[in-house]
């Protein structure tokens, strides 16, 4: 069942991104224009410039950064954010296409892959702190695939290139919701979501509380001046898993109310992959990839990598334990950390900094293979 819905995020992933992209840009009007009946398959993709440029079938630059993370975790076996963010540098000089404006500020600095998170920072003061793009949201399912630590993982991996709370949030949600469908085949709550999304920006909540209503028309998902909208995409992916009967029914959906029909379909279509899994998901949509081998076996040596860490024993090689007045705060330390090396620090001013920061696991430093 696990294998079934971590296939099923990946390949619902790439399918709602290579679908999508026959709607991407369009207005609903314009969608029902260019398809009377609604668009249900890659043939279908009309072949105007923009989608000429991909064969149909064939994913954007949402999965090819998604792809970029899993290959990172399969050749490292850990989060090595060094390596992702070379990856990222490594396709961004292949000049890739479909890539979006706030992303490609990013990257194109010289010295990105050495000061990923401050370059992605200095970008976004430069917008005043209104840059919440979903370029952060549209690669962050396979990070719910991981074991551990997902909602510190995903916040990282994030603000390598998004720094707004808004994408960090978003990312954070989206990661949990795969993680708790996977691994504990379970929906996370209505309030659930909306406790995770005040911790980030108060504005993520108004766009959850759409998300509940019944018209998905509602999130706007075509309106011009805020296609690409991190919280857009959130709310059509939350939409989508809590309205959505099917994999197809839901796929359909958001793909046919245009807007960043790509985008918003891959980040939508990883979460309905982890609720239904991959069997649920029709065989004209999988065999219609036009990168569909190479999708098998990153999926196979992704869940290797993941079946191996799950065995192991993994300890942090340093750990910092904070003194909160909790009495024996230091009794079987060394039973209870064994193999680390442990640092205990008597004394903070600040009662709640010393709370947040008790029993603080740094990152761990993983077996050599």
């Amino acid at each position: 069942m696990t294998i079934d819905k971590i296939k099923g995020v990946l390949f619902g992933q790439a399918i709602g991104d290579a679908l999508g992209l026959g709607t991407e840009s369009m207005s609903k009007k314009e969608v029902e224009l260019y398809y009377p009946n609604g668009l249900s398959c890659y043939d279908e993709i009309i072949q105007d410039y923009h989608r000429s440029r991909w064969n149909k079938g064939d994913w954007t630059d949402d999965t090819d950064m998604m792809v970029c993370i899993a290959e990172a975790i399969i050749k490292d076996k850990f989060i090595n954010l060094t390596a992702i963010a070379q990856n990222f540098k490594d396709w961004f000089n292949g000049e890739p296409m479909g890539i979006g404006r706030h992303t490609f500020k990013v990257l194109a600095f010289a010295d990105y892959v050495q000061y990923p998170q401050k370059v992605a920072n200095v970008i976004w003061e430069l917008s005043r702190g209104t840059s919440a793009a979903n370029g952060g949201l549209m690669r962050t399912s396979v990070v719910g695939l991981l074991k551990e630590n997902v909602e510190q993982y995903a916040s990282d991996i994030c603000s390598l290139t998004h720094y707004d709370p808004r994408c960090i949030g978003s990312c954070v949600i989206v990661s949990l919701l795969i993680n708790s469908l996977v691994y504990q085949n379970r929906e996370l709550s209505y309030e659930e979501v909306v406790s995770i999304a005040r911790k980030y920006d108060s504005r993520i909540e108004e766009y959850v509380e759409l998300a509940k209503k019944d018209d998905i028309a509602l999130l706007e998902l075509d309106e011009c001046n805020s296609m690409g909208y991190t919280l857009k995409t959130l709310g059509a992916a939350l939409w989508i898993l809590w309205h959505s009967k099917t994999f197809e029914d839901g796929l359909l959906a958001v793909v046919n109310e245009g807007g960043d029909a790509d985008t918003n379909a891959a980040v939508a279509c990883s979460v309905l992959g982890a609720k239904y899994g991959y069997s649920s998901i029709p065989a004209k949509y999988i065999n219609g990839l036009v990168e569909k081998t190479k999708l098998f076996e990153l999926a196979n040596n992704f869940i290797d990598v993941i079946n191996k860490l799950q065995n192991q024993t993994i300890k942090p090689n340093k750990i910092i334990l904070m003194n909160t007045g909790e009495k024996p705060w230091m009794e079987n330390a060394e039973e209870k950390y064994p193999l680390c090396e442990i640092h205990f620090l008597h004394a903070l001013s600040d009662t709640y900094e010393a709370q947040c920061w008790k029993d603080l696991l740094l990152y761990p430093t993983l077996p050599d293979h």
